[in-house]
Formats: structure tokens, C-alpha cells, sequence
């Protein structure tokens, strides 16, 4: 429990602005979260029925997709709460539960897109060899080490968070978020600092090096460009929005805002969280023929039932 003995609640300023068209917010962001949940289980279920596609290349989009209903699930909800309420309040608990989920959504989503790069460089660099090295074990091995090691990293990060003294209850933001918190202690922050900068470090430029190398190796030749180019396009077009997001993320949460519109500011605020689930089910499944394919005879016999009867 957050060391504050005067509070029992926090409460969320980003909100404040949005009271007199809530109604229209409240409408616009639950049509994009039920499109984001329809998209992302519509590609799963396909993947998961259908053996043929039981395959690396279609197990890590997976992966992504499975994450993308995790983090929208985080987010989604509690938005929808506060546009509608008066108060925009959150208990102590349930923004100490939304802080781990949504980063751990951002972890795992990072990882997975690692370890998809590797996969990538796998099988255009060693084609001959993909089979052996990437078989159904491995690749159920690798996304469980990428679930695992995000979440238990954050779940590490949150007793440093819990037992900071805080001044104030008055998050400056329409979600919970970790700095924000910090920037509200009034006890010594140190170890949080450093916690922070070493593990921001360890965790990011680790798998930055890794996708950097495998983009070299792909791109150090013609033949290797060229495959790249049908294979890789999905995960650089999620990769860059992934970094987008990020970046909007770190301007809104750490740098002053009093200058943007209500309606940029939230626009950063949620980017992370609306268009990477949105995206990643669009590219891959318009850019994987196999998945377009399936989806396709999904819907076709779903028209053929309703028609029946």
C-alpha cells in the first residue's frame, strides 16, 4: 500500500476539461475499443483454429495481438469510467494495478517486437536451417520468456513506487502513471531514480541492439534486401509506430504541456494505447495473405449461416 496515510484515492486533473463534451468522448472512445477488441480476437481466433497457420511467422503476430487486448483492457475501461464521472477519482489500488498493466503492455510489446526481428533474421539469413532452430517449442518458449521477463520486471519496479510519501493526490494526466506518481513524493526519490535510469537502460538498449543487428545482417545484401522487403514491412510499420507512441508518451508525461490544445494533449495521451492495437491487426492481417485468406472464408461462412436461417 502507497504510503499515504491522508489519501485513499487519486485524483485524475486530465479530465478536467472534457466535462462539457464528455458524452461525445465517451462515445467515440468505446467504438474504438470495441474496434480493437473485434480486430484483435478476430485474428486470433483465426490463428488459433487453423493448424496451417499454427507457424512462427503467425504465432508472434499473435503474440502482439494477445498483448494489444491486455493493454486496451488496462487503459479502455478506466477512460470510459472517468469521462462519465464527476469526481475523476481512482483508488489507491486500482492505479497501482493500471501502472503494472500498462507497462508491462509496453514491455511486452517491445520484447515481442525483439524477438519477432529475430525471427525475421532467421529466416531470411538461414532459410536452409529456420525449421530446426525455430520449431513450435522454441517459438512458445521465446514468447513465454517475452511475457514473463516484462511482467516480472515491472512487478520488481512497484515496491519502490508503493513506498513513496507523497504531498498530494492530484495526478496531472487521465491515467495512472508511474512518473507522475514520483513526481508527486516528497520523500527521497533517489533509488527510484536509479532503479529507473539502470533499468530503462538495461531494457531498452539491449533490445535495440539486437533489432539494429538484425537489420544490418538483412540488409547487408541485394537478396537478403529483397526478401526483407515482402517479410519484415509488417513489424518495421508496427516497430516505428510502437516508437512513435513512446515518444509521445515520454513529451506528455515528462515535459511541459500548458501549451498544447486539450485536444493534442490527449491525443499524446492515448496514441500508445489506441493506435498500436488498431494498427497491428491491419497490417498484418492485410500484409499475411494466408491470414487475409482465413478471414475471408470467417466471414463468408459466418454470411452463410446468417443467410440459412
Amino acid at each position: 500500500m502507497i504510503n499515504v496515510t491522508q489519501f485513499s484515492h487519486f485524483r485524475l486533473a486530465g479530465f478536467s476539461e472534457t466535462r462539457s463534451l464528455k458524452y461525445i468522448y465517451f462515445l467515440v472512445a468505446i467504438l474504438i475499443y470495441m474496434l480493437i477488441l473485434c480486430a484483435n480476437l478476430l485474428l486470433i481466433t483465426v490463428i488459433c483454429r487453423n493448424r496451417s497457420l499454427h507457424e512462427p511467422m503467425y504465432m508472434f503476430p499473435c503474440s502482439l495481438f494477445v498483448n494489444e487486448l491486455f493493454g486496451s483492457t488496462a487503459f479502455f475501461p478506466l477512460l470510459l469510467d472517468q469521462l462519465l464521472s464527476d469526481t475523476h477519482t481512482v483508488s489507491v489500488p486500482l492505479c497501482l494495478l493500471q501502472i503494472f498493466c500498462l507497462y508491462s503492455y509496453v514491455y511486452v510489446e517491445f520484447f515481442n517486437l525483439t524477438v519477432i526481428s529475430y525471427d525475421r533474421y532467421l529466416a531470411i539469413c538461414y532459410p536452409l536451417q529456420y525449421n530446426s532452430h525455430m520449431t513450435v517449442k522454441r517459438v512458445s518458449v521465446h514468447i513465454a520468456a517475452a511475457w514473463l521477463a516484462a511482467c516480472f520486471s515491472i512487478a520488481c519496479s512497484m515496491p519502490l513506487l508503493s513506498t513513496l510519501q507523497l504531498c498530494g493526490n492530484v495526478i496531472n494526466y487521465i491515467n495512472c502513471n508511474n512518473y507522475s506518481i514520483v513526481k508527486l513524493a516528497c520523500s527521497d526519490i533517489t533509488a527510484n531514480n536509479i532503479h529507473g535510469l539502470v533499468y530503462s537502460a538495461i531494457s531498452i538498449s539491449v533490445p535495440l541492439t539486437l533489432i539494429f543487428y538484425t537489420y544490418m545482417r538483412i540488409s547487408g545484401s541485394k537478396q537478403t534486401r529483397q526478401k526483407a522487403v515482402s517479410t519484415c514491412t509488417p513489424h518495421l510499420v508496427s516497430l516505428f509506430n510502437f516508437s512513435f507512441g513512446i515518444c509521445f508518451e515520454v513529451i506528455q508525461s515528462r515535459f511541459e504541456k500548458s501549451h498544447l490544445s486539450t485536444l493534442v494533449s490527449v491525443f499524446l495521451s492515448i496514441y500508445l494505447f489506441l493506435c498500436q492495437p488498431l494498427l497491428n491487426p491491419i497490417i498484418y492481417g492485410l500484409k499475411m495473405s494466408k491470414i487475409s485468406e482465413m478471414c475471408k472464408r470467417l466471414f463468408s461462412s459466418m454470411l452463410l449461416f446468417i443467410q440459412l436461417r
